[in-house]
């Protein structure tokens, strides 16, 4: 238990006095300002799977004294189930991040996590070169640090860890630029989030080069410096294995001509909140998932044969799409545009489709517009916000009410289907009655069975 002790402290939780907290499932503890003087706090969360350690300052700590460890205190540390340890609000010195890292070498932590942190200085990483660690998700949000550019040598001597890495976040911390060569290290990489930086065009060029995160699946890219469409499209070429793409909250705009051919293998592409005042082109090919939504878009024409969920909620659309040449489409979200009447007809021909959602529309509650609303909420394709939140918006005496409470019998919205059959009957009544009656006249044939 002492080397748990020396352990914890040695990550430098030596500030003013604190308590630590377990949540109620006892799987999550909190410590807050810990001190050497309340070790016991500290030992209380060995337990937990996730440990979260809040506020200090570890300067004075940096020359603390963490040598090799002997067999009994790799032994106990390698019994700790902690998986998951969170660092916030911390001023991290790296040289002793440098040397304490090491002794995760000996545990079970498979993720580490540093929020509103600052890192100072530089750190000597030769200690960590041909160092395994068990950590293969990596996140740092809002943090501070020296830039990545000149650093390809720190990156180097962390390869033998870096190499195995499967998750690396670093998000609202200001990066402009993440280094070719240090790409190339994460070479087991299968998410990277970037969202909430600066990265540009041309960066963002310079970091996706040849041989970098070469089994990358999943790319954040969300609320960065992005413009344009056919760069972004350029840079993530040689990404072999991406299948999810994320450019949402950037401001992108349409190259006069792109010839760019997006990765073969990309399913999933969001492109909302990206100020789109029409499609951009190419779109990836084998798309499964396109989300479009909260852009100025007045017009959709998509042909995708393999596209399953197609979302444009938020834009200013007057008709729903034409989904005709998406034969796969299961999930269409049409929420929040000016659409007056969804196309029931072509609906009924994709059997598939079965997720419907148009609240927030200006529906015309004739017949047909009220019509085809209810008849696929009445198939159960309507999820959430049916039937609140469709209302009508014309003609005048149905305005406000909704569209559910809009009387749509066959005779009420088309007389001429019943009236046709009727006046059919009664022309064939009144021919059988002329026959009969010249039929019952001497001289001619036999009267008219009764029926």
């Amino acid at each position: 238990m002492n080397v748990a002790a020396l352990l914890l402290l040695g990550l430098g939780l030596l500030e003013a006095e604190g308590r630590c907290f377990f949540n109620r499932t006892q799987e999550h503890c909190v410590c807050y300002n810990l001190s050497q003087e309340s070790v016991s706090s500290i030992i209380q969360c060995l337990p937990a799977s996730v440990v979260e350690f809040l506020g200090g300052e570890l300067e004075r700590y940096i020359a603390f004294p963490i040598g090799n460890l002997d067999p009994s205190a790799i032994e106990m540390l390698g019994s700790l189930v902690i998986r998951k340890i969170i660092f916030g609000d911390l001023l991290v010195p790296e040289i002793l991040l440098a040397r304490v890292l090491r002794l995760f070498s000996y545990t079970q932590v498979q993720e580490l996590v540093f929020e509103r942190c600052i890192f100072e200085g530089r750190g000597n990483w030769d200690e960590m070169a041909r160092q395994d660690l068990p950590i293969l998700s990596l996140h740092f949000h809002n943090v501070t640090s020296a830039p990545l550019t000149g650093r390809e040598q720190d990156f180097s001597s962390l390869s033998s860890w870096l190499e195995t890495l499967q998750e690396l976040a670093v998000t609202g911390s200001h990066v402009t630029t993440l280094p070719c060569g240090i790409g190339r290290v994460f070479r087991a990489l299968r998410s990277l989030d970037m969202a909430q930086n600066s990265v540009g065009d041309e960066s963002l060029m310079l970091a996706f080069c040849k041989g970098a995160f070469p089994q990358l699946q999943v790319l954040s890219l969300q609320r960065n410096n992005l413009t344009s469409y056919h760069s972004v499209c350029e840079s993530v070429q040689l990404l072999p294995e991406l299948q999810h793409l994320d450019l949402s909250q950037n401001k992108l705009m349409a190259d006069l001509s792109s010839s760019c051919q997006w990765p073969a293998s990309l399913r999933i592409f969001n492109l909302s909140d990206t100020g789109l005042d029409k499609v951009l082109t190419p779109l990836p090919p084998s798309l499964e998932v396109l989300d479009m939504g909260c852009n100025h878009l007045h017009t959709v024409d998509i042909s995708l044969s393999s596209l399953k969920k197609l979302f444009l909620s938020q834009n200013m659309l007057q008709a729903s799409p034409s989904i005709r040449n998406c034969p796969m489409l299961e999930t269409l979200h049409l929420d929040n545009n000016l659409i007056t009447e969804l196309p029931w007809d072509e609906v009924k021909l994709l059997g598939r489709l079965w997720d419907v959602a148009a609240a927030g529309n200006p529906y015309n509650c004739s017949c047909s517009g009220a019509g085809g609303v209810q008849a696929l909420a009445g198939m159960g394709h309507l999820g959430q916000g049916w039937p609140q939140d469709y209302m009508c918006h014309s003609p005048p005496h149905y305005q406000g009410r909704l569209v559910k409470d809009v009387p749509v019998s066959v005779l009420q919205c088309n007389s001429a289907a019943v009236i046709a059959p009727v006046c059919v009957a009664l022309a064939l009544l009144g021919v059988a009655g002329a026959v009969c009656l010249v039929r019952s006249r001497p001289g001619l044939a036999r009267p008219c069975r009764k029926v």
